[in-house]
């Protein structure tokens, strides 16, 4: 005849640890796979963004050299430039680009630009395109709105009102004498 197991009392209950790893990992998982996620994400967006800043750069150097102002390339014309630049990387329709020149750095507008969004999320911004004469002072922003994912694990790293993190690629220099 087999015993029946009774029931531990109470008190033993209370001290019985059996699980308790399980418990305190579940408690500790979800934390961890926020600090995870967050940190995937951060070298994701830092890996693309000088990735943004290295197509600016390039970019920018064909106004430097004045090749963007001998040939005479239109705002839509520079875009595609910056696409070609950026294909496998951005996509085209998400880049903005905005090119101001001054006749000298202290003229230039280097405050940031604040990108306004429609009901739909996408930007509404008009943005300059002026890439000067011979021995102007130039700067150059390409920006792209990087998808923010991770849902509330997101960690605060969206910077629009869109819930997208803006990267903006900056160059700023004085055109060649050409």
């Amino acid at each position: 005849m087999r015993r029946m197991k009774q029931p531990l009392p109470l008190n033993q209950f209370t001290r019985d640890e059996r699980g308790s790893t399980a418990v305190e990992f579940a408690m500790i998982s979800i934390p961890l796979i926020g600090v995870l996620v967050a940190a995937l994400q951060v070298s994701i967006i830092l890996f693309y963004d000088q990735a943004l800043q290295t197509i600016t750069n390039k970019v920018a150097r064909q106004i430097m050299t004045g090749s963007v102002q001998t040939q005479a390339l239109t705002q839509s014309q520079f875009k595609t430039l910056v696409c070609t630049a950026a294909s496998g990387v951005f996509p085209c329709s998400g880049l903005m680009i905005d090119v101001q020149s001054a006749t000298s750095f202290s003229n230039l507008n280097t405050t940031p630009i604040p990108i306004t969004y429609d009901q739909n999320g996408n930007p509404t911004n008009t943005f300059s395109y002026a890439p000067g004469g011979k021995s102007s002072a130039v700067i150059a922003r390409v920006m792209y709105d990087w998808p923010v994912f991770g849902g509330p694990l997101g960690l605060g790293l969206a910077n629009q009102a869109n819930g997208t993190f803006l990267m903006v690629g900056t160059a700023v220099f004085q055109t060649e004498p050409y």
